[in-house]
């Protein structure tokens, strides 16, 4: 329909948008740290779309066909040597990025062949919030949410207090138990758990 077409014209373009505006900040960043630590080198190790629509192949009931998956609150999770992976990736499966929160671990999976047959090579991006952001501003003191992370070593800069008690800890599910749960359900495979030093709210 027009009204479909329209709908994937737009998304495709602020699509393009955030992946130009995640290339700008990744610069910004890498000559941030040239500032403070001249022999620091950062790499974009990889770089991937989430709650995005695209046109695929899927195999619906023993038929190739193809579809728009609208991941909403999902990744891509493609297994190993699937058409669509960059070549660094195929013999692997593709990088699914699964953040925590501010305070908590995040990970890295491989997509998996069962997540093609079981969620369209889908998987979590994120542990998913508990709390609404009006809620977490009513309950959560963006000061106190920044000491209690710094006695974690974990080290927080803000543009607005807002940022900072929208994003507490504790509005985020255990992403320790979400892990398992995707892993369970063999919808990727755990490759690396990554503890946070830092985090910027912009």
């Amino acid at each position: 329909s027009k009204i479909a077409d329209d709908y994937y014209s737009a998304m495709k373009a602020a699509a393009n948008f955030a992946w130009c505006n995640r290339h700008i900040i990744a610069d910004r960043v890498r000559k941030a740290f040239k500032m403070i630590l001249p022999n620091a080198e950062l790499k974009t190790v990889y770089d991937v779309a989430h709650n995005i629509a695209k046109l695929e192949e899927h195999e619906i009931n023993g038929e190739m066909k193809k579809v728009y998956v609208h991941r909403k609150g999902a990744t891509r999770a493609f297994p190993p040597g699937h058409k669509e992976i960059p070549e660094d990736y195929k013999e692997f499966g593709q990088p699914v990025l699964i953040p925590g929160s501010m305070g908590t671990a995040s990970y890295v999976l491989a997509g998996t062949e069962e997540a093609m047959k079981k969620s369209f090579g889908s998987s979590a991006h994120g542990a998913g919030r508990v709390m609404s952001r009006t809620e977490a501003k009513k309950q959560f003191n963006a000061d106190k949410i920044t000491a209690e992370l710094e006695k974690q070593n974990i080290f927080v800069k803000a543009a607005s207090w807002k940022g900072v008690s929208e994003e507490a800890p504790q509005v985020y599910k255990d992403v320790d138990e979400v892990i398992e749960t995707i892993t369970k359900a063999k919808l990727g495979k755990k490759i690396a758990k990554l503890r946070p030093l830092g985090v910027v709210k912009g």
